[in-house]
């Protein structure tokens, strides 16, 4: 069996000219007139029979409606429900809070839309509502109003209760805080249909303790999903966990190559090893561009591990964003074929975009490793979608999203 070819190949493309890069990629994700008259047709079935259940008129499908993620407000509110959930002091919260909301246009939202569940929200996030009862001249001036309440009551007060709110966003989102209130969601009628992948939200370690600390939390948070995924014997059906390299060393990074592959390539392997023999899958997530060469070389260390002849359950994500997302789909179906295991895919568009563009402007790059337009994301997805489904069972092919 033949072995993948090398990482350092997969650089030609990091920051290759994007519009060549799409090019090719668009030779890959074309599809058919047929197959897209088909795919037309699907997924005007899917929007129509989403906006004819009355029952997703409520809630936070109503919700993300009102505030979609092309209005100002809504981006304000997904960057406040997910940074809230990682910023570990209030000083910090509060400033953000106090940054973001005051540039929302918030009364353009008030009894615009059918679903209590929204203008309750508008209100809570407005003013959260236990604080004051607005007059109804106020509805045209919600800005001077919560200056004025600001004023009177103080701002630390305010923020308390808008963070309250985004608190209460942030629950339709995350599964719970600790793995025993995620799992007990996750069995519940709403939610079991679903399949999940579970991840301790968090940070990279920056010390060897949060390291530890980490590792333990994955453990345990395997040990936690082990009585179900054995319940179905381990298959595709089972929750599996997701894990973050960065938040299993504090020096996750290509100057410390030697040490990450000799220190922090055994932990991952005693973490696939526990995952392995409690039947659990394990992913590993994607993290910054730079990163990704060091990432493939600790996956592909453990794919080889004789430790786990058998198992199928090592994972990886893709990001499409990327530019090299479509190699690194061919150097894994590689990997899998040389290995002689299957792999886990989970293809997704990306996460980190902002800090990505920003960090190659302040080293100044000739290019970005990222795509700087969503619709070449699109095509990149498309290319590596089609790339996953012709590897037939070299790859369990998993396919996802990402923030907006």
């Amino acid at each position: 069996m033949t072995a993948p070819a090398s990482l350092a190949s997969l650089n030609d493309s990091y920051l290759a000219d994007e519009q060549d890069c799409v090019a090719l990629l668009a030779q890959r994700a074309r599809l058919a007139a047929d197959q897209r008259q088909r795919v037309a047709m699907r997924a005007r079935a899917m929007v129509q029979g989403v906006r004819s259940r009355k029952i997703s008129r409520s809630g936070l499908d109503a919700f993300l409606r009102q505030y979609d993620l092309s209005s100002q407000e809504g981006v304000i509110l997904m960057c406040l429900a997910e940074a809230l959930l990682r910023i570990p002091d209030d000083a910090t919260a509060d400033k953000l809070i106090a940054d973001k909301i005051a540039t929302g246009n918030w009364a353009s939202h008030l009894n615009d839309a059918d679903s209590l569940f929204v203008n309750a929200s508008t209100w809570g996030l407005l003013l959260t509502g236990a604080i004051v009862r607005p007059a109804q001249a106020d509805l045209h001036d919600p800005r001077g109003l919560m200056a004025r309440i600001a004023g009177r009551l103080g701002e630390p007060v305010l923020r308390a209760a808008f963070r309250q709110a985004m608190r209460i966003m942030g629950h339709q989102f995350v599964m719970g805080r600790t793995m025993e209130e995620a799992l007990e969601r996750a069995a519940t009628p709403e939610h079991r249909p679903y399949r999940h992948s579970f991840d301790m939200l968090g940070e990279a370690a920056l010390t060897a303790a949060d390291a530890e600390r980490y590792w333990e939390a994955y453990r345990q948070a395997i040990l936690s999903v082990a009585p179900a995924a054995r319940e179905v014997g381990g298959s595709e059906q089972a929750p599996s966990i997701s894990v973050k390299l960065s938040a299993l060393f504090p020096r996750y990074e290509f100057s410390q190559r030697v040490r990450v592959l000799s220190e922090l390539g055994p932990r991952l392997l005693e973490l696939a090893q526990i995952a392995h023999g409690n039947q659990v899958a394990l992913t590993v997530d994607a993290e910054e561009a730079e990163r990704l060469e060091l990432s493939l070389e600790l996956i592909e260390q453990v794919a080889r591990a004789e430790q786990l002849r058998g198992w199928q359950g090592l994972g990886l994500a893709v990001q499409a964003y990327q530019k090299r997302a479509l190699d690194v789909v061919r150097w894994v179906i590689e990997l899998a074929r040389s290995s002689g295991r299957r792999l886990n895919v989970r293809l997704v568009k990306g996460a980190y975009w902002d800090s990505e563009i920003k960090r190659a402007q302040e080293r100044g790059l000739a290019g970005y490793p990222v795509f700087t337009r969503k619709v070449n994301t699109d095509v990149s997805y498309l290319a590596c979608a089609r790339e996953l489904l012709s590897a037939g069972t070299l790859v369990y092919s998993q396919f996802a999203t990402h923030n907006a």
